[in-house]
């Protein structure tokens, strides 16, 4: 290999393919679209799901069970976690739990749980709190706020059919 071979055939701006312009171009005539069939049709859209005429995978794999789109999100959080991330005395909210990356992502509701040791003193505030979380949180000094549901079944319905 030569220094000067390094670059041969690499265009930095190459200018389009202008297809349809003749016989000449090297792409007239069926302008790279072969001859007849679905794809050389003007207006041709496949589905992602679309596996040349066979059986789809989706329909192909059994389905068992049931998918409630309607179920509450349940994200939850352990009280080691809150012992780790927040100070002595610090106030726990949603928004403080998101800002220091405890409780990320989407979801409805947020439980405390029990697992780890609390040492301590905060004030939580959440819409579930597992027993064992309850007595830790109150065992160090600390106070437990439990916050209303974020949205009712009809207002998640609501909010899917706008969706």
């Amino acid at each position: 290999m030569n220094l000067n071979d390094v670059h041969r055939g690499i265009q930095k701006n190459r200018k389009r393919k202008r297809i349809g312009r003749g016989p000449g171009s090297g792409t007239g005539k069926t302008s790279a679209r072969g001859h007849k069939g679905h794809k050389s049709r003007s207006g041709y859209s496949r589905k992602p799901s679309f596996q040349g005429g066979a059986m789809p995978m989706f329909r192909r794999v059994p389905k068992r069970g049931f998918n409630n789109r309607w179920a509450v999100t349940v994200f939850a959080v352990n009280v080691g976690k809150l012992n780790d991330h927040f100070e002595d005395g610090a106030e726990v909210t949603l928004e403080a739990m998101a800002a220091k990356d405890v409780a990320k992502g989407t979801f409805d509701e947020v439980k405390i749980l029990g697992d780890g040791e609390l040492t301590k003193k905060l004030t939580v505030s959440a819409h579930r709190f597992s027993k064992s979380a309850e007595e830790k949180i109150t065992a160090a000094g600390g106070t437990v706020n439990k916050l209303a549901p974020k949205r009712t079944p009809d207002e998640r319905v609501a909010a899917l059919n706008q969706a």
